[in-house]
């Protein structure tokens, strides 16, 4: 207890006042905890992963999001002084939603296992917690349930029409629409695929940082005045808090190299600018999509630079689900280092080994795969962002593009770098092709490990039957008692995407002609849809599968025991011509090697035990002279 008091005392009071929770019950409870640092960007638990821990934030915030498929909404935050995941009290459900810190935080946790142990040693303080745990998440659910009628009444109220134009025309637009004439156009031409740039707000996030430090730029070169540039940015500012982003409403799917989303995103940011600065929507004398918005920029330069900080933010996401991924492998693979099985090449039986080598390598290969996805986003630091239409810099001012990436380094916080020929940066889209190698890989290797489970699952009756997978579901409607391996079959399925896409992605940048990749816009759904539903299916396998894994130890030694691969290891002890002959009649009777040899009396039990000892079987050792 003396340990939290000296982290923060004030902390305690205020998180005990906030709960509603006597303050003493909680200093008890949390006496059991340690404290936990969280960097940047760190997701402290992932939507619909298990609950195991509860916390109470000593410094930072913690943001609560919703939503795994691209789009994520901001419930609320959790600031010092606040409890986090302290539903693991009320059930044993999965987490509703998601918890990361934007700026770094430190919690004080105590996990599952403890909080079970305390339940039973001191039920009346838990059971006190419990109730006041339940009456606040009570409250949070009302309040929430308030904000959401409250948005969803003000979805239904219809505010008229505005009536816009472009250089083809006029076009209505809905007068409560952030976007303007050319996004209406564009939802128009592109009813593809009914997923529109809302859906993926790391892209909605990379145009807000280009936009803040384009603002930025221009002003200090001169060419815009302060208040415009204080209305982009203030507008701007809002898309990173997850405001407007429905009003990105143009498919993903488009032509154009991406202009479509470019100016979505101008005018969304420029009507809301014009809010701020007191006028109207639509009201573009005062300031103006093109030549406010999108000064000094192309679409040639803003979109490709959006995409790449679109994918650093994902890699984020994708590389922590990894690191979960690859650190329940690695927990398998300790717990199963006694395990003695027989290894299998090509579908038969080879030598003996551990379960905890077999995952210690699905360990490796995650990590291996992880360092590749690492070192193919170095090269998404390096941007066209001054080279506008096609790597000229043309209708930009002198130092234009060296201020602006200093800029969007100072707003994004990633070490970013002008492109050093910004005519090739614009046209060629080869890093975009190397990511999407380096996720195939990861692609490629996770499946591969999908289909180990698979098989050393299989049966229970008439497979192999080497491990039991945690049962998930009914897996029949007509079988009774059916429970098939969903979990790695489902992410199966998401790496046979991924590899799909790499195909897509290469074709796509394959198709830049002369001075542009006109299809850059599928290279940006292919990259961060399959990070982003790699990074799901990294979170579900580690969550719902790997750590739930159990092993039939029984099962695994009577197969290295009846394996004929068992002669290999008796090779060098009892020669090889016996081991052969051992070997022909085990075949032949169908009995079994280890019997044989002490019928035989080759070995005495004692030896043989002796060698089938795991640290024997499995590591280079001193071999018994040949009897």
């Amino acid at each position: 207890m003396e340990d939290i008091m000296k982290l923060d005392e004030n902390t305690l009071k205020q998180a005990a006042l906030t709960a509603g929770i006597e303050e003493v019950d909680l200093q008890t409870f949390f006496a059991q905890g340690e404290r936990i640092e969280y960097a940047a960007g760190d997701w402290l638990f992932q939507e619909s992963t298990p609950r195991n821990w509860a916390g109470i934030i000593l410094a930072g915030e913690i943001q609560l999001v919703r939503g795994l498929h691209g789009s994520s909404h901001r419930v609320g935050t959790v600031s010092a002084g606040g409890l986090i995941s302290e539903g693991v009290f009320i059930d044993q459900d999965s987490h509703a939603n998601g918890g990361y810190t934007r700026l770094g935080a430190v919690v004080w946790q105590v996990s599952r296992e403890k909080i079970d142990v305390f339940r039973k040693e001191q039920p009346e303080i838990f059971y006190r917690l419990v109730s006041r745990v339940a009456v606040a998440i009570n409250r949070r659910m009302r309040t929430l349930s308030e904000q959401l009628y409250g948005e969803t009444c003000k979805r239904r109220t219809m505010s008229g029409f505005r009536l816009e134009h472009d250089s083809l025309g006029h076009r209505e637009i809905p007068g409560d629409a952030y976007y303007g004439v050319q996004t209406q156009r564009a939802i128009e031409n592109f009813p593809i695929s009914g997923v529109p740039v809302s859906n993926f707000s790391h892209l909605i996030e990379g145009f807000a940082f280009i936009k803040i430090a384009a603002a930025r730029a221009n002003f200090e070169l001169g060419v815009m005045d302060g208040e415009k540039m204080e209305a982009l940015c203030g507008a701007c500012v809002e898309l990173l808090e997850g405001k407007l982003h429905e009003h990105f409403a143009v498919d993903m799917f488009q032509g154009g190299a991406g202009t479509s989303t470019n100016m979505n995103a101008n005018e969304v940011i420029t009507n809301r600018g014009l809010e701020l600065m007191g006028h109207e929507k639509g009201e573009y004398q005062y300031l103006h999509p093109n030549d406010h918005a999108n000064c000094s920029q192309s679409t040639n330069d803003t979109y490709p630079t959006a995409v790449k900080l679109a994918v650093l933010l994902s890699h984020r996401n994708l590389a922590r689900g990894m690191e979960d991924l690859k650190n329940a492998l690695l927990q398998k693979s300790v717990e199963f280092k006694d395990v003695l099985k027989m290894g299998r090449t090509e579908n038969q039986d080879a030598v003996p080994m551990t379960l905890g080598q077999e995952f210690s390598a699905y360990a490796v290969m995650v990590g291996s795969a992880m360092r590749a996805i690492e070192g193919a986003s170095e090269e998404f630091m390096h941007i066209n962002m001054g080279a506008t239409a096609i790597g000229t810099g043309i209708n930009c001012p002198l130092g234009y593009a060296d201020l602006v990436t200093e800029k969007l380094v100072e707003v994004s916080g990633f070490p970013l770098k002008r492109a050093g020929n910004l005519v090739e940066a614009t046209q060629n889209a080869g890093t975009f092709v190397q990511m999407s190698a380096t996720m195939k890989r990861a692609a490629v290797q996770i499946s591969k490990i999908c289909n180990d489970l698979r098989w050393l699952s299989s049966g229970p009756r008439c497979g192999l039957n080497e491990i039991n997978l945690p049962p998930m579901q009914p897996g029949s409607s007509i079988m009774p008692g059916k429970v098939n391996p969903v979990i790695p079959e489902v992410v199966n399925q998401i790496c046979y995407q991924v590899i799909g896409y790499d195909t897509v992605v290469s074709m796509a940048a394959e198709s830049s002609e002369l001075e542009l990749c006109m299809a850059e816009p599928i290279i940006a759904y292919d990259l961060l849809h399959g990070m982003m539903i790699l990074k799901n299916a990294c979170v579900t396998l580690a969550s719902r599968c790997i750590v739930g894994i159990e092993a039939n130890r029984d099962v695994c030694r009577s197969y290295v025991e009846n394996s004929i691969g068992l002669v290999t290891a008796l090779v060098p002890v009892i020669g090889y011509e016996p081991s052969a002959a051992i070997a022909k009649e085990a075949l032949k009777t169908g009995g079994s090697v280890y019997n044989l040899v002490l019928e035989k009396g080759l070995l005495t039990k004692k030896e043989l035990d002796d060698m089938l000892s795991p640290e024997k079987m499995t590591d280079p050792r001193d071999i018994p002279q040949h009897l």
